[in-house]
């Protein structure tokens, strides 16, 4: 059993070969370290959201804060300047950190890359620390990959290379295999800090720096938490302040009120804000589910045309480049279809589309998860955007207001039959391959992850509690959910998803209009937590 040097620090996992030099007493006293100043704070900011959707659910009304009107109204303050490797970020891929993919994304052509802790990552012991291994590797330029039939992937050798960055997950998840003081370590803590510990200056040497993604933030303190931890870390390994660079996503209809707050937070660390879509459609189900008001049509349905998203797109681009940061859009689900080319055409004249429409908006760049698309985002932004950036598209004209961002009753599109069968085919297999250990998922021509399974979940809790009915005026009970379920279930192979019986038993209980978890993933993640012998915590 890995014997931790560090006082007060546990590892419940099984540590094998060079995972050992992740976890190093060094590392471990900065994670702990991290853990005990800060953690005290994320559980009361993870309070205070719950106590904000009781407010909710008790009939508050959602608006700009009153209290922060002077950070929106004063427009002479700008954020920090893009960093090294940062002033270009036209096409971003994202993807998770396994080490082929790592290769890949770095090779594809694209100016960034998002190694994904978060959403696109099952977070099983072995790929999170395995995940650090790869970036230590990715970061010095070392990083190389056999496959099982001997195909050797490596780093492109023309210096065009994509500038990493990387997510950790959300505030609300805990790492079950560390234990700090007897609690468990804040996951996003622990994803930072072996990754900031590992690779800050080693960044640095190599012409970039240790840039993030900031995933699931709900308000502007807890953007500030954020900066204070970038502050200590910095000032811990001697780094200057600022070094460190964040881009949020703005996933959730909470921090939509608060942007100009979240960057303010951030600005000497600020590297703009991103239009986390799925997510946020997830989110603005998750903080009405219990307002018939806000019941949304098939997923398919909802689309950035929809007013409540197109007035937070534009409403983030104009706050970005008012404050001099990037405006990042969001991801396309459509990936490449093999063996049959008139649905491949159609899926890629789709991916075209978005990213023309981003791009004509005023964002200045996009995000693609496959890098056989990272072609089609960079002709789009290449013909239409000739500089590095938008910065200079004010969108002064945009006016949002609170009205906008919560306006789903324009929305079109129906629930049908197909669609309530479609979400509880997604989240079935996708839970199931995330409690295997996958996080990426190409389920029917679309590349899921934890966000757009989220959809699919909390979709059917929201039809099913308030018995929405299809377009052919069929009520969704809990009783047809369940039927749905068990037939979908039927159709797969249970020696493909060995984890099958445990994906029904968790999508079948947020399908009775009762019970709702706030995350999918704190729902199933104790079911991969294990010790180092195999054994369940």
């Amino acid at each position: 059993m890995f014997q931790s040097k560090v006082s007060g620090v546990q590892i419940l996992g099984k540590v094998i070969g060079k995972q050992s030099e992740i976890l190093s007493p060094e590392a471990l006293a900065f994670v702990a370290k991290l853990h005990r100043l800060f953690n005290p704070t994320r559980k009361q900011l993870l309070v205070a959201r719950e106590e904000r959707y009781r407010s909710i659910q008790a009939g508050a009304s959602l608006d700009f804060l009153p209290e922060t009107a002077h950070i929106r109204n004063d427009l002479t303050w700008r954020a920090a300047r893009p960093a090294p490797g940062l002033v270009d970020r036209r096409v971003e891929i994202t993807g998770p950190v396994d080490r082929k993919m790592v290769i890949n994304a770095l090779n594809s052509g694209a100016r960034t890359f998002m190694a994904d802790f978060e959403d696109s990552s099952s977070p099983t012991w072995f790929n999170l620390v395995d995940g650090q291994i790869n970036m230590r590797d990715a970061v010095r330029r070392t990083i190389a990959f056999a496959s099982a039939e001997g195909k050797e992937y490596t780093l492109r050798q023309d210096g065009k290379l994509a500038t990493l960055l990387v997510r950790p997950r959300g505030w609300h998840m805990e790492e079950g295999h560390v234990l700090i003081d007897g609690e468990r370590c804040s996951a996003s803590i622990f994803d930072f800090g072996l990754y900031f510990f590992h690779n800050a200056k080693a960044s640095i040497a190599a012409g970039f720096g240790p840039y993030f993604y900031l995933p699931k933030m709900e308000s502007y303190l807890e953007a500030r938490l954020w900066n204070d931890i970038f502050n200590v870390a910095q000032d811990e390994l001697e780094i200057p302040r600022g070094t460190i660079r964040g881009t949020v996503l703005i996933e959730t209809i909470l921090a939509a009120f608060q942007m100009d707050e979240i960057i303010y937070e951030l600005r000497d660390h600020s590297s703009g804000l991103n239009c986390g879509r799925w997510d946020y459609i997830f989110s603005v189900i998750k903080k009405f589910r219990h307002d018939p008001r806000f019941i949304l049509p098939d997923r398919s349905a909802v689309t950035m045309s929809s007013h409540f998203m197109d007035s937070y797109v534009r409403l983030l681009i104009k706050t970005c480049h008012l404050r001099g940061v990037h405006a990042m859009g969001g991801m396309a689900a459509q990936i490449p279809i093999k063996n049959d080319p008139k649905a491949n055409q159609a899926a890629i004249d789709k991916v075209r589309a978005d990213k023309r429409r981003e791009v004509l908006a005023g964002h200045d760049g996009t995000w693609v998860a496959h890098p056989a698309l990272v072609t089609i985002a960079l002709e789009e932004f290449n013909s239409h955007m000739p500089s590095p950036n938008q910065f200079h598209v004010r969108r002064e004209e945009v006016v949002v207001n609170a009205a906008d961002l919560l306006n789903t009753n324009v929305v079109g599109g129906k629930i049908t039959e197909a669609g309530v069968r479609d979400n509880i085919s997604v989240g079935l297999i996708y839970m199931a391959n995330w409690l295997n250990g996958s996080g990426c998922v190409p389920i029917h021509n679309l590349m899921e992850d934890a966000a757009t399974a989220e959809i699919s979940r909390s979709q059917l809790y929201q039809w099913v509690r308030h018995a929405a009915r299809t377009a052919d005026g069929t009520v969704i009970t809990p009783e047809l959910a369940a039927r749905i379920l068990s037939e979908e279930a039927a159709k797969l192979d249970r020696k493909k998803y060995p984890t099958l019986d445990l994906a029904v038993k968790f999508m079948g209980s947020q399908m009775t209009g009762d019970r709702y978890d706030d995350f999918l993933t704190t729902l199933c993640y104790d079911s991969i937590v294990k010790t180092e012998n195999g054994a369940k915590l």
